[in-house]
């Protein structure tokens, strides 16, 4: 990352770069603590996997994200456009898969000169409350979600009992082990693993899934974003319910209390890697070059193998060699 870093610092002399407070940070970047009183961000640059892109999104829970130019170090990399050129590279006694420097070039390039395109994925707004519908902790404290909310029972050998409300009336008692409220990013995350649709990520919607309901008639549901979802855990549940945001366990919700989602007004502006004219190199790697085509659904071929017979995987197995 530090050549990276350096190829910033010479094309672009006026520009500052930031970085997390974290032992791996460049020499000569400047520490950026996220808060109220946070430097202005233009532009977000990640290395990783799919959780970095989410720990990203995070960091700006209290307003807007700037656009994101996301690289991808991990395995699958559903919500990273950029994967196709990477180096093994040993840096700092560390053994390391990083994207080639002349692909982080050409992106850049792409983003100064104007000619990025950006896919706004929608995140979740969700707020707590107690048994007496007073709002859990201070007014503004909103948890910013990009991929799902999930309601679970834990270690708990019981069901949970969660009355379901869309736009104040009743839609249903759920007995299972949990519920799943998702973005159409989050589509393909936990709420698929759990048996829900697959959703455009331009979008703007709710999926509702339920996980592993006792009832084989409760399916899941698909909710315009001007909807306003209430989970409430029923009086009768014998569990509390955990919560888990991003994969990521905050609360945990005893009968009587309940959390309110909602489409947030901030979402996530992701450049598009087919907004990047110059073709890349190590075409036979995992996904198809740039073009026009729509990211998302080269991703769900190549990547998630959408509809794949035995015969489609062998053409693209063949493709790629």
């Amino acid at each position: 990352m530090r050549g990276h870093f350096r190829h910033v610092q010479t094309t672009y002399p006026g520009v500052r770069v930031f970085h997390e407070n974290r032992i791996d940070i460049p020499h000569g970047a400047e520490v950026w603590t996220p808060g109220p009183d946070a430097e202005s961000i233009d532009l977000v640059v990640t290395f990783g996997g799919d959780g970095t892109i989410l720990h990203a999104s995070s960091l700006f829970s209290a307003g807007a994200v700037p656009p994101v130019l996301s690289f991808s170090m991990g395995t699958l990399g559903f919500l990273l456009p950029f994967r196709e050129c990477v180096s093994d590279v040993i840096d700092d006694w560390m053994y390391n898969r990083i994207p080639d420097i002349d692909d982080f070039a050409k992106a850049l390039e792409s983003v100064y000169s104007g000619k990025a395109t950006i896919l706004n994925r929608m995140r979740l707004a969700c707020n707590f409350y107690n048994t007496d519908l007073a709002k859990k902790g201070s007014d503004g404290d909103d948890w910013q979600v990009m991929n799902e909310i999930a309601l679970h029972r834990g270690s708990s050998p019981h069901l949970n009992t969660i009355d379901i409300f869309v736009d104040g009336q009743h839609l249903t008692e759920a007995v299972s082990d949990g519920l799943i409220v998702s973005t159409p990013t989050g589509s393909t995350a936990y709420s698929l693993s759990a048996g829900g649709p697959i959703v455009h990520p331009s979008l703007s919607a709710l999926v509702l899934t339920p996980i592993c309901p006792r009832s084989l008639s409760f399916r899941p549901l698909v909710f315009p974003s001007s909807s306003v979802i209430t989970l409430r855990i029923g009086d009768r549940s014998r569990a509390p319910a955990g919560v888990s945001m991003d994969g990521r366990t905050s609360h945990v919700l005893n009968p009587g209390e309940s959390v309110v989602v909602q489409a947030s007004p901030f979402p996530v502006p992701c450049i598009n890697r087919s907004s990047i004219v110059e073709t890349l190199t190590d075409e036979h790697l995992e996904g198809a070059g740039p073009g026009k085509e729509d990211d998302w659904v080269r991703d769900i071929n190549n990547l998630l193998q959408y509809n794949a017979t035995f015969r489609s995987k062998a053409l693209l197995r063949h493709s790629r060699t």
